[in-house]
Parts: C-alpha cells; structure tokens; sequence
C-alpha cells in the first residue's frame, strides 16, 4: 500500500476513534481528564480490562491523536484466576482495533493464601514502576475513580489512620513508587459514568469477579458504604469530609516542611540527617510527620514506616535513656542533644 494511502486510511481511523468526543457525557469527562495532563510528558497507563482502566486508555489515545503526547500501556496478569491470561488476551484484542498496543506483564512465581488484594495491589505497582523506570516513564496513570475514593477513605478508618492516611488516594501523589509519579486524573468521576463511556466506546469491559466475593474487606465496605448512605451519610458528605480533611493536611505539610527545613540539616555526601533539639519540641503531629518524611527519603521507599513505629520512636527519643535504634532501614542516633539518621549499610 501507498504511503498516501497508509495517511488517508490512519485519519479516517483517528476520526472513527475521536468521534465519540462529540457525545457530551463523554467530552465532560474528557475535559476534565485532559486538565491533569502535561501533552508535553510521557505517560504509562495501567489497564485491567474494567471500565475504569478502559475509559482512560480511550482519553489517553484520544490525546495521542491530538497532541502526538506519548503513552504506554501495560496490563498485569497476575494468574491469581484461571481465566486472567484469557481475559488478557481478549483486553489486549479490543485495544488494537483502537491502535493502542498494550504490554502485558505477568507476576511470576508462588501466590499469597492470605492478604491478597493487598498483596497483589503492591506486586501490580512494581511491576508497572518498573517497567516505568526500564523506558524512561517518569508518571503512571492509574483509572481510581470517586467511588475508589470513598471506599479507601472508610478501610483507612477502620485501620485506624491518621489524617494523612484518611486522605492518601489524591488526584497526583505527593511521593514518587520508584522514582514515578502516581497520577489518577478519573479520581473525581463516578464509576457510573465510565461504565457508561467504556460500553459505548469498546462495548465491552471486565467485571472482576472478586467484587462480590464479601470475604474481601474492600468489598464489604463497598457494601456498608451504600448501608450508610441509606442512614444519611451520602457520598456528597463523604467528599466534602475529605475535601476538609485535605484543607487540614495541607496546613501540616506547611509546618512539616517549615520543621525539616530550619531544625534539620541533611549531609548529601553522607546521605544523613542530623535533627537539633527544637525539632522534636513542636505539636506531636508534626514531629511524627517530619520524622518519617526523613525516613522516608533516606530509605528511598514509597510509604512511611508504620505509624504505631514512628510513634514509639518519637517516645524513646524524648526520654533520657535513648541512645540507638533502626527503623525502615535506617539508624537512629541520639548524641548529646542531636539526633543522627542514616541508612543501614548493607
């Protein structure tokens, strides 16, 4: 075929897939991903086959078409169901009649008994990051939409978290999972609406069994989330819950900041921090968060330590008798007045 034959048959292709932006239920939401996204920036897009991953990947090849913006796709199979390399196999068919080439990465070796969602959702995040790292993909576009949201706001409840955890699922994450960003520009649409999208687009999509298996946690609080709004507690007073809640947090990230920045000193060379006392005489929220920030950086891990840790350390530390101590893999040292953090040496 032609070169001019091959350019008239790609923008008939290209109109064919852009014209669902002429639906208005469609271009709202799409207007509202593209706010999230830098055309400039390359992006990867982590696709499951719901209607969540599958309305992202359609924005996201929309802006390809429109921009020349560069994405990835990558699909995990994580073999945790007999049918998920089937049902790979049929997602990754669907996309190539959009021109969207999709990677499957497959979690090799022995499953969990126990934890799996949790686990699985850790496993999912590395493989992706470092698929991520391997082709120089600086951000990770995950399809978390608003209900995502609220249910992750009650299991942090439930756990018993403090404010930063209640609020941890944002539209961009304040930290890197190696060295990537985290961006989830759906966080604000309902599911509904991307059920809806995915249908008329793809006219197809995945239901993941496990959401109706109530032996997982998530699920039963899916469930208890729609039993609460029947008492009053609607998903309107949930977001503006968190809405407040995130108002708060930014005002301690604020004096974190101001905390670390002039009662700490950092070593690049040595890679340490070296803490003076006044560090540890603010309100305890801010010692806890500036602690495990350090930590944090040191370690170069995604999540702080456990809360219950960093909360005992800050304990010992105030006490005279403390001397030395690790915790997320770094060495904590109180010297005279100062205390000392350092990576463990392997």
């Amino acid at each position: 075929m032609k070169k001019k034959s091959l350019s008239v048959k790609k923008k008939n292709h290209n109109k064919i897939i852009l014209k669902y932006l002429r639906n208005k239920d469609i271009s709202k939401v799409f207007k509202e991903f593209k706010k999230t996204i830098n055309v400039k920036s390359k992006y990867a897009v982590a696709i499951s086959g719901g209607p969540d991953s599958l309305a992202l990947s359609y924005f996201c090849k929309c802006i390809s078409i429109i921009y020349n913006t560069k994405f990835k796709y990558y699909l995990v199979d994580h073999k945790l169901r007999k049918e998920s390399t089937r049902e790979a196999k049929k997602i990754i068919k669907i996309l190539k009649k959009f021109k969207i080439n999709c990677k499957v990465l497959t979690w090799k070796g022995k499953k969990p008994a126990s934890n799996i969602q949790s686990i699985a959702r850790n496993k999912r995040y590395t493989l992706l990051t470092n698929e991520c790292q391997k082709s120089k993909i600086p951000f990770l576009l995950l399809g978390h939409h608003i209900d995502d949201l609220y249910e992750n706001f009650i299991l942090r409840i439930l756990r018993g978290s403090g404010l930063k955890g209640l609020i941890s699922m944002d539209k961009i994450s304040e930290s890197n999972f190696n060295n990537v960003k985290i961006i989830r520009p759906l966080i604000d649409i309902k599911k509904t609406e991307l059920k809806k999208i995915s249908k008329m687009v793809f006219n197809f999509f995945v239901e993941d069994p496990s959401n109706t298996n109530e032996s997982f946690k998530r699920i039963r609080i899916r469930k208890l989330i729609n039993t609460l709004e029947l008492e009053g507690l609607d998903k309107n007073k949930l977001k503006l819950t968190i809405k407040n809640l995130k108002d708060s947090n930014s005002a301690i990230k604020f004096y974190t900041t101001k905390n670390i920045d002039k009662n700490s000193i950092f070593f690049k060379e040595k890679n340490t921090f070296f803490l003076n006392k006044t560090f540890f005489t603010q309100p305890n929220e801010i010692i806890f968060r500036s602690l495990g920030e350090i930590i944090k950086k040191l370690s170069k891990k995604y999540y702080m330590p456990r809360g219950k840790s960093i909360a005992a350390i800050v304990n010992n530390i105030k006490s005279e008798k403390f001397k030395k101590t690790t915790l997320g893999g770094c060495v904590i040292q109180k010297i005279s007045e100062t205390v000392v953090i350092f990576p463990e040496r392997s």
